[in-house]
């Protein structure tokens, strides 16, 4: 293939980094090349499924350059000339850090905050020689687990389905991995965020454990307690090959120092083998984990996944957690917002990193430059002050760090007894259905029906998500594997098992037509 060969000749849809790096190896196609035929897909689909907020107008410099380093015969790494996206919430240097929320976008009528430095992962992505092809859609400060139609830019259509919600608040990054827009791509979760779009698109999503990854420079609803970022991908291999890239201390999150002595000597791809659930012993989903049962057709649809794990030669224990308090640990049967209450500060600090330049370097510049507070009633974050004093005493000065005793007291009993209900049974783990319900519509006022947000969240534990079927409203299926803190190469293990047995992901079958209910 000459360098002037057309985008149409390169078949980029379900590429893994495998195939490309292949494809790299083989002279089959330049890295500009393929970025042009992932450029040349999105140009033909973005307009019917509104993946991106913004696209980064040097993808093809960058992958020229990638080119020009593997023509000199550099060691390149696994991602050097990778088309990926990033979620909008991720600073990056040249494109507007907007949250999602109209009065930070420019493009209707807002202000812009321009960060002066890349957020840790994507300098990593960047140093790793990964093409960024853009940012993608996301709610208004990523406070929707279910859809992005609050955003400036309009809702994320599901790219499996466009009648069923995408999942948020990564919903872009999710619409683009399904929609093969790009290869891999950067998802970030307080509740339900990675795992939810990950889930409802029939991706692998790696919810990781909290302070795996830095989320410093990623706009916070709960960067000091909650938040994480994490992969979104078509495969466990290609998750895995991102999370070895994205996890690790920096200096610049002091909370990654916990991250030390807790990566696989041999990285997240060292225990994928086929035979990873035999021998295995994982809890199943219950009413001892959370007091709403699952709908019939979820339950149909788990009881097929449960069996074919059997068959796989792992070991299921009946809902591990009945008897247990676990199910009244949580404050809120749907949504459990502690940790949330550190809001303000993080959005301080957030701010600050920013940089001077940014135009609204402190909380407080910010609010004067604003026509509307979104913590104000009726905002857009305007429900929680009301229900944590905590939060409502540190919008009063954003600066001081907030009283924390009761969320790391819920994290303290989540952990001692999720840890010790493993213990009693010797898990390896739990697999559970991913969504409790089939997924609502596009349009719907039905939230996300998870069953792990906000537990995992909460508790700060890692979750893999794998395709598992379909509901028959279309919506993808999806289980979750779950386990201690550090555990995301097991989980990974058991995920890529039961990926390579069952092959459930489904393909998206685009369209070109604007969408009607």
């Amino acid at each position: 293939m000459n360098a002037l060969a057309p985008a149409a000749d390169i078949d980029i849809v379900e590429l893994t980094i495998a195939d490309v790096q292949e494809g790299f190896a083989k002279g089959k196609f330049t890295s500009e090349q393929l970025t042009a035929a992932h450029l040349a897909r999105i140009a033909r689909y973005e307009p019917y499924y509104n993946a991106f907020t913004f696209m980064n107008p040097t993808a093809l410099d960058d992958a020229r350059a990638i080119d020009a380093r593997r023509a000199a015969g550099e060691a390149l790494g696994p991602l050097a000339g990778v088309p990926v996206v990033v979620k909008e919430a991720m600073d990056m240097v040249g494109l507007p850090s907007t949250a999602g929320w109209a009065p930070l976008a420019s493009a209707v009528g807002g202000i812009d905050l321009m960060p002066e430095r890349d957020a840790p992962v994507v300098a990593r992505l960047k140093a790793a020689g990964a093409v960024i092809l853009g940012k993608t859609n996301i709610p208004a400060f990523s406070h929707d687990g279910a859809r992005a139609n609050t955003s400036w830019d309009g809702p994320t259509f599901n790219a499996v389905d466009r009648a069923i919600c995408p999942g948020a608040s990564s919903s872009g990054t999710a619409t683009a991995i399904s929609a093969s827009f790009a290869v891999v791509g950067l998802a970030e979760e307080t509740g339900g965020s990675i795992q939810n779009p990950g889930a409802a698109q029939s991706l692998i999503s790696v919810k990781p454990s909290f302070a795996l990854i830095p989320n410093a420079g990623v706009a916070p609803l709960a960067g000091s307690t909650r938040d994480v970022v994490g992969p979104h991908a078509r495969t466990v291999i290609d998750a895995a090959i991102l999370l070895d890239l994205l996890a690790g201390y920096s200096v610049e999150d002091p909370k990654t120092v916990a991250a030390i002595g807790n990566i696989p000597p041999g990285g997240y791809t060292s225990k994928l083998t086929p035979s990873a659930l035999k021998g295995k012993k994982l809890g199943l989903y219950g009413t001892g984990w959370r007091t709403k049962p699952i709908a019939p057709e979820t339950q149909a649809l788990y009881d097929r996944a449960v069996a074919e794990i059997k068959s796989l030669g792992a070991e299921l224990v009946d809902d591990p957690f009945a008897g247990t308090a676990f199910s009244g640990l949580s404050a809120n049967s749907e949504f459990d917002p502690r940790g949330m209450e550190s809001m303000p500060y993080d959005m301080e600090l957030w701010l600050r990193r920013l940089g001077p330049s940014a135009r609204a370097p402190s909380f407080a510049k910010l609010k004067a430059l604003l026509p509307e507070d979104p913590f104000a009633p009726g905002g857009i974050l305007g429900g929680h002050p009301k229900q944590s004093p905590v939060l409502a005493k540190s919008l009063e000065d954003p600066t001081v760090p907030p009283d924390l005793s009761e969320f790391l007291k819920a994290r303290t009993d989540y952990l001692a007894l999720f840890n010790a209900t493993l213990d009693s049974f010797g898990l390896d783990g739990l697999v559970f259905p991913q969504s409790s319900d089939p997924l609502p519509g596009i349009f719907s006022n039905d939230t996300y029906p998870a069953t792990t947000v906000s537990e995992i969240n909460i508790a700060g534990l890692p979750g893999v998500t794998v395709p598992a079927g379909r509901y028959s409203n279309g919506a993808p299926f999806a289980l979750i594997f779950v386990g201690r803190m550090w555990s995301e190469a097991d989980l990974l293990a058991y995920a890529y098992a039961y990926e390579q047995a069952t092959r459930h992901r489904i393909v998206p079958a685009l369209v070109e037509t604007p969408y009607s209910e």
